[in-house]
């Protein structure tokens, strides 16, 4: 349990509070971005291999929930399932053949979880991604710099893959009680990393973005 909590909680400040894929996506653009995210989704190849194997072996660890609410495992495996399906639908770069990989051992793990804990597929109740939700999520990455392509056959293919794996981490999601994220938040979210008990913190994102030389007087 402790470790499966490491990886999701690192998604905090990589995809947001809850994960979500037009996050993820937005938050690995720049001069590095691309190399970042194939990083990550090559740790995520080998994390969602491991929450399969562990949950199998001890089926009760499924079970034990996040320590904030609007986290779980289920919803980090969907934000890395949607932004897979992003990327090999849409970007032609060497990250897009990690994120085949990923997809791949992600959507096995989701598939085999769901059987496991006889939760039969089912269709979330309303669409994740309506046609105004993905034209915003384009607009934001495109204004972010992110590099895509969008034609109707992207779209075509786009909702195809996302009916490889939406069934089951919908049918998890319902069977644990716990939400889907979705691909993009209806309106900005604050990160866990940035809140306490005491209220919200302030000023971290420009600090966080200032260089060394930025505080000199």
């Amino acid at each position: 349990f402790s470790r499966r909590e490491v990886d999701i909680v690192l998604l905090d400040a990589r995809a947001g509070s809850p994960p979500t894929a037009a996050e993820l996506l937005r938050r690995h653009t720049g001069p590095h971005g691309s190399d970042a995210l194939e990083v990550l989704l090559r740790e995520w190849e080998h994390f969602s291999a491991t929450i399969l194997e562990s949950h199998v072996s001890y089926p009760v660890v499924g079970y034990f929930r996040s320590q904030h609410n609007n986290e779980s495992w289920i919803a980090a495996l969907t934000a890395i399932l949607d932004a897979c399906s992003f990327m090999i639908t849409s970007v032609d770069d060497s990250c897009a053949r990690q994120a085949r990989l990923t997809f791949a051992i992600t959507r096995h793990a989701a598939v085999d979880l769901a059987q496991l804990y006889h939760a039969a597929p089912r269709n979330p109740p309303a669409d994740r991604l309506p046609t105004q939700d993905l034209a915003r999520m384009r607009a934001m990455l495109k204004a972010a710099g992110f590099k895509f392509r969008e034609d109707d056959e992207v779209t075509v293919k786009l909702a195809k893959l996302r009916g490889m794996y939406e069934p089951y981490v919908n049918a998890l999601a319902e069977f644990f009680y716990m939400e889907v994220p979705p691909w993009i938040l209806a309106k900005e979210a604050v990160d866990n990393w940035r809140t306490s008990a005491w209220g919200r913190t302030a000023g971290f994102s420009a600090a966080l973005s200032q260089g060394p030389d930025d505080h000199a007087d």
